[in-house]
């Protein structure tokens, strides 16, 4: 029997062998295939098998997989449903070293790849614990203000977060660390001790009951302490993904073993591995230092991941718990979680601003540095919008809330980094593809150290080969080189997230250092995008400039276009009557077209009167050309295919465009304005800016074909816009950036996003991810010239000419301390100036 079934959850090739191996084990499968690209397994199996049945074996290797008929409707199964627990994470766990991809697990663990202890993501879905009150006798009783507890009538005290999972780890860690030390210490001064003439420690008993002695001491820590690591080792050998544990496992499992070997059958091993009081030679002093020390590594590793991801908790840090809403005149303090959209929010002096919304009353200066990375406070009045987080001034205003919870600018920037920090970045295929091969080279070579050494060493041969061959399969570290890309693009992410730059994934932030041409949008890039309008006018007879004006502002309330709001404000402000228009259509990089009073109306730009069958006269053009010289956008009305009427809309240029363009420049980065604006308005633009490279009267499918053009030349395109008629370039170029105050479409079609909006943005993200890729060519440098010379001096090859041996104990040292120096190398990007 043959079927194909749907597999859900898997997201490389890793969870792909996995599955697949999985679903062999099963009794009555014959052969089973995956294929990762379909989500699909091909099973034969001699007898019908429940699917059920395959369900619950990928349940029990510990995987987030689940199997289903094809075209069956995927359901979240009660799992995903599960309240995350409380702290200051979400209950989402994921690898450090991203072995699965993107792929997370809803409980703390090990990796089944690597074997590396899993991170926490943070989030503010559980952030917002504090302000809640509980009863010390029933913590199931929890309320948003102090009181007494309804049950037993104590008082409510203050609730407090859990610990996260990550200090939890390091927690539990730390307490093995320190049972660890305590078992070992003896064993190592026992061990020592025999380096002393005269022994003092023989006088008391004899060699064979100290190594008793040892034997009794290393089971706490083998068995306790440290026995993780050979639970993880088995798990890589029994699934074939082979990593450090592997090699630590079998390293100080041979040691170990070899010494209750040796106690309990001395008389199986030749001579030289023998002393001279008959005993065998133990080595539990090299098994439980080796096994210590890897887990002060361990230890090390925890307390320096909790600081990879400091951003993300900052950003945590900005929201509120708390915020006053106003009814009726009334004030009340809630909690964040009961703020729904349209309630009136008071915010005080000096207050956090709790959700995302618009002033309705009164005015305010607001710190926005937390989230744009600008020091200076911004001015905001009535109408003006404001984001969580960021911290009122001297002034109390009103606001109403528009965004809440999960939709908010804040909790959107923590959830953009939290997935960019999981993505993998392209050059992380270079350490993936060395560490595929990586453990069975490794174990190779310890097996040919124990051979030379064994055939060609010294005597006591055999010991020489043991310990050698031990010190190679310790000093290895294949965590040092996966480590190397993610932790360096995790703070690199959050450091970007902290000056306004947020990445969307980690192949962007590569692809920035390699970009060589910007394409930038005038309206909204380059400018304000705060456009006024400076003139209506008319070419008709019988129509004065009001008469146009209403026109124009009927068809222009349909439109969300910045020009179409500016002349739909100008007409409130000159009290022009609201006309509605019908058969309202906006033709993409041309203007809008629709029916007012009978007439057929259409404002836009040449290419839409064109469209509209209305010529544009000489004297026209004539009259338009002297503002569009002085970088203003002129609009032409038709009415019934007849042109009637102009508007001049005027849009300053944003102060820090022509400092960020030299800047770019300096860089070797070719800047191209491209514009939906005619000829005259964008070479006025090009010309104060200093730009040789424009192009006018660009539609969105002209500003598509020149970002494929400029690709087909070798170029590495960057495209920044902030309009719909930008989303198609920005998607096809290989990194788009998003002004944060453009539209939903832009930012969902960009690699990146500036919160701020201007181009000093993409000064900053370009020096950004120079700094990230720098950092990342270190750590792969560090880990691959570690391991190539660390395997070696382990194997012996410095003893015929110096006569130098590394011991398994130094190596366990220098193992650690690699993976610990590659993350602190990705620390120092915390520091840096962008």
């Amino acid at each position: 029997m043959k079927h194909t079934y749907h597999i859900h959850g898997m997201t490389c090739n890793g969870c792909r062998n996995h599955v697949e191996k999985t679903l062999k084990t099963v009794d009555g499968v014959t052969s089973a295939a995956v294929d990762l690209e379909k989500m699909e397994a091909t099973i034969e199996m001699n007898r019908h098998i429940e699917i059920n049945t395959f369900q619950r074996a990928l349940e029990k290797e510990r995987g987030n997989y689940s199997i289903h008929l094809p075209g069956e409707h995927l359901h979240h199964s009660k799992k995903d449903d599960k309240m995350k627990p409380k702290g200051k994470g979400t209950g989402t766990f994921y690898c450090p070293m991203h072995c699965e991809g993107d792929k997370t697990h809803d409980k703390a663990g090990d990796c089944p790849v690597c074997g590396m202890d899993l991170v926490e993501e943070q989030s503010l879905k559980t952030s917002s614990v504090g302000g809640k009150w509980t009863c010390p006798m029933h913590p199931e009783v929890v309320k948003d203000e102090p009181g007494s507890c309804p049950i037993c009538g104590m008082d409510l005290v203050p609730m407090e977060p859990d610990l996260s999972a990550e200090e939890k780890t390091y927690r539990k860690l730390l307490k093995k660390f320190w049972i660890a030390v305590a078992f070992t210490l003896p064993i190592f001064l026992i061990a020592m001790s025999e380096m002393v003439p005269n022994n003092p420690l023989y006088k008391l008993f004899g060699q064979k009951y100290w190594n008793w002695a040892q034997f009794i001491l290393s089971i706490p820590v083998v068995f306790y302490a440290t026995w993780m690591f050979f639970e993880r080792a088995y798990r890589s050998i029994k699934t074939w993904n082979l990593n450090m544990f592997t090699l630590i496992g079998i390293g100080a499992g041979v040691a170990w073993i070899f010494s209750i070997v040796g106690m309990f059958l001395p008389d199986v091993f030749p001579e030289q591995f023998k002393t001279e009081h008959g005993t065998v030679h133990v080595y539990f002093e090299a098994a439980t230092v080796i096994l210590t020390l890897v887990l002060l590594g361990q230890l090390l590793e925890a307390r320096a991941h909790s600081k990879t991801n400091s951003a993300v908790k900052e950003l945590l840090k900005l929201a509120p718990n708390k915020a006053v809403k106003v009814v009726d005149g009334d004030e009340f303090e809630v909690s964040i979680d009961a703020i729904e959209i349209g309630d009136i929010l008071k915010v005080k002096p000096g207050d956090k601003i709790p959700v995302d919304g618009a002033i309705t009353e009164g005015y305010g200066t607001i710190d926005e540095s937390m989230i744009t990375g600008e020091p200076i406070p911004v001015n905001k009045t009535e109408g003006d919008k404001v984001s969580s987080g960021t911290i009122n001034g001297n002034q109390s205003f009103l606001m109403q809330a528009e965004k809440v919870g999960s939709d908010t600018l804040l909790s959107q920037i923590i959830t953009m980094v939290n997935d960019a920090s999981r993505s993998r970045a392209p050059i992380q295929k270079l350490a993936d593809t060395v560490s595929a091969y990586f453990v069975p080279i490794v174990v190779l070579i310890a097996v040919v150290t124990f051979v030379v050494w064994a055939i060609w060493g010294p005597e006591p041969a055999y010991v020489y080969a043991l310990v050698n061959a031990i010190a190679v399969l310790i000093i290895a570290c294949p965590c040092a080189l996966g480590l190397a890309t993610p932790m360096s693009v995790m703070v690199g992410v959050g450091k970007g997230a902290q000056n306004g730059v947020l990445i969307k994934n980690a192949e962007a932030l590569e692809k920035m250092d390699k970009v060589d041409t910007l394409i930038v949008d005038k309206t909204g890039t380059i400018t304000e995008g705060k456009p006024t309008v400076e003139k209506v006018g008319s070419f008709s007879q019988d129509l004065n400039e009001n008469d146009i004006l209403e026109m124009i502002v009927a068809l222009n309330s349909n439109s969300e276009h910045p020009l179409a709001e500016a002349t739909v404000v100008y007409g409130k402000e000159k009290g022009a009557k609201a006309k509605k228009a019908e058969q309202f259509i906006a033709v993409t990089g041309k203007g809008v077209e629709g029916t007012v009073n009978g007439k057929l109306l259409a404002l836009g730009n040449p290419k839409l009167m064109e469209y509209a069958n209305a010529v544009v006269s000489d004297s026209m053009k004539m009259e338009a050309k002297e503002y569009q010289q002085q970088g203003k956008t002129v609009s032409y009305l038709s009415a019934d295919g007849k042109v009637v009427g102009y508007v001049v809309i005027g849009d300053k240029i944003k102060k820090t465009s022509a400092k960020a363009i030299k800047e770019l420049q300096n860089k070797g980065v070719a800047v191209i304005m491209l514009t939906g604006d005619n000829h005259e308005t964008a070479k006025a633009v090009a010309n104060e800016l200093n730009l040789a490279d424009f192009k006018a009267s660009m539609l969105p499918e002209d500003k598509l074909r020149e970002v494929e053009r400029l690709q087909s030349d070798g170029k590495v395109v960057a495209m920044a816009g902030d309009g719909i008629n930008d989303a198609p370039a920005l998607a096809k170029s290989d990194v788009g950036i998003a002004m944060g105050t453009g539209t939903d479409v832009a930012i969902e079609s960009a690699a990146i996003t500036l919160v701020k909006g201007d181009l000093h943005g993409i000064v900053k993200a370009r020096n950004l991810s120079d700094a990230v890729m720098k950092n990342i060519r270190q750590n792969l440098f560090f880990a691959l010239i570690y391991n190539t010379l660390g395997v070696p001096v382990a194997a012996g090859v410095l003893y015929p000419a110096f006569g130098i041996l590394l011991s398994p104990m130094i190596a366990a040292l220098a193992m650690s301390f690699s993976s610990v120096s590659v993350i602190a190398n990705a620390l120092r990007l915390k520091q840096i100036k962008i």
